[in-house]
């Protein structure tokens, strides 16, 4: 299937299948995000950026939200 023919699909769904189609699509995007992110962490690709945020909040320089 095309994303053509994909959006033309969601577009003839009924409100209640697109508003679960669109809780699934958030909850696999997400999915996606995290393991994308799990991935970074664990090829050690976010390691410099943590190192320089440690200091940081340990300088205090952070705020609490």
């Amino acid at each position: 299937m095309s994303l053509i023919e994909l959006e033309r699909e969601v577009q003839n769904l009924s409100p209640a299948e697109l508003s679960a189609f669109t809780r699934w699509l958030d909850d696999y995007a997400g999915a996606q995000w995290d393991d994308q992110l799990e991935k970074h962490v664990a090829a050690g690709k976010l390691a410099k950026l943590l190192t320089k945020v440690d200091a940081e909040f340990e300088a205090g320089k952070c705020k609490e939200l």
